[in-house]
């Protein structure tokens, strides 16, 4: 596409191409509100999982596409956000500070009108959790970041197992409240209903990918393709390695609290069972078969992964039985034929690029 050579049709081409992505941003909005009013309530909890898959492999993304970090331990800071939310909402850490010797036990406050601060809780909580994590571990590179992570997940998972006076161990917290909103005269509970959690996600999504978008186009996004490509480059040309790794796993983790508070508030129920390893190896197949690096393969791997073995399995009921045997001949099949991923980054591409041909 040739750019035009002077200032008038430089300005008409900028404001046709404005034009055209405000078309194009009307119609994905219409499309976004208009499809979970057609489908069935099954159909519309599906699409709410992947909203729900898209924002965390949103956020690790960042770390693992951007970044070239290999976060194993990713489940960890969604299921921070998790706890965080429940702990509170459900009244658990009133009931540790007062536990034993008869003491009064307050009943469990009611946040319904402080629902949506705890998104930021949620968010600064999992975002302190990773800066801890990475702080003293993101010097190091590769597969020995990679064990570390893995290391920082399971203990999570293990902590929130063991410690029963706040997180109530293996049988998870009860009794979390649903969002509702309390503005101008407008009182509207969400409780099962999956449209609400389907919208609110939309926003979520949205929001997210406007950031990411912001920083891949700045300094620091810029580092990170430094720091991916080749670390001790970076560092010798100037590049505060550390800090922007850290950067990194800050967003990426407070990504994953805020998914983990909607998942919270949506389910009503949250336990250590649900944050295991192979929960971080789901969303890391999201981000590689979408394409690391891009943020549209992000949400597309996630919709392969989500909504296309639904489709199976109401055409084929026995595909349940397979559907990891079947999972991971797919990835093989993909990473073989298209290492770069379904929607390629156009940077890691260029690196899957030889003389001969792709990698």
């Amino acid at each position: 596409m040739s750019l035009p050579r002077n200032a008038a049709s430089l300005a008409a081409w900028v404001r046709e191409r404005r034009s055209r992505a405000v078309l194009l941003g009307v119609a994905a909005l219409l499309v976004l509100v208009l499809v979970p009013l057609r489908l069935s309530t099954y159909s519309q909890s599906v699409l709410v999982d992947l909203l729900q898959y898209a924002l965390l492999a949103l956020g690790l993304n960042v770390v693992v596409g951007f970044a070239g970090l290999l976060d194993l331990g990713y489940v960890a800071f969604y299921a921070i956000g998790n706890y965080a939310f429940a702990i509170v909402t459900a009244g658990r850490f009133s009931k540790a500070l007062y536990f034993g010797g008869g003491l009064h036990v307050p009943p469990p406050p009611v946040w319904h009108d402080w629902m949506w601060l705890l998104l930021i809780v949620g968010l600064v909580s999992a975002m302190v959790a990773g800066v801890i994590l990475g702080a003293p571990t993101l010097r190091l590179r590769g597969d020995y970041l990679a064990i570390v992570t893995l290391g920082f997940g399971e203990i999570v998972r293990i902590a929130a197992r063991n410690f029963d006076s706040i997180t109530v161990g293996p049988r998870g917290i009860t009794s979390i409240p649903h969002p509702a909103l309390h503005l101008f005269g407008l009182h509207y509970a969400f409780g099962l209903d999956p449209r609400p959690y389907y919208f609110l996600l939309v926003v979520l999504c949205a929001l997210m990918i406007g950031v990411i978008l912001r920083l891949n186009r700045s300094r620091i996004g810029r580092a990170w393709v430094a720091i991916r490509e080749d670390e001790l480059a970076a560092a010798a040309m100037g590049v505060p390695t550390v800090r922007m790794k850290l950067w990194a796993f800050a967003i990426g983790a407070s990504t994953a609290g805020v998914a983990g508070v909607v998942n919270a508030s949506r389910v009503n129920f949250v336990s250590p069972d649900d944050f295991t390893l192979l929960i971080s190896i789901f969303i890391l197949s999201m981000v590689v078969l979408g394409g690391m690096g891009n943020v549209w393969g992000s949400l597309v791997g996630a919709a392969v992964i989500v909504v296309v073995p639904e489709v199976i399995r109401s055409v084929v009921p026995s595909f349940q039985q397979y559907r990891f045997l079947v999972f991971g001949a797919v990835l093989v099949i993909v990473m073989i034929f298209r290492p770069q991923g379904l929607i390629p980054s156009r940077r890691r591409a260029m690196e899957l690029e030889t003389a001969d041909g792709p990698v």
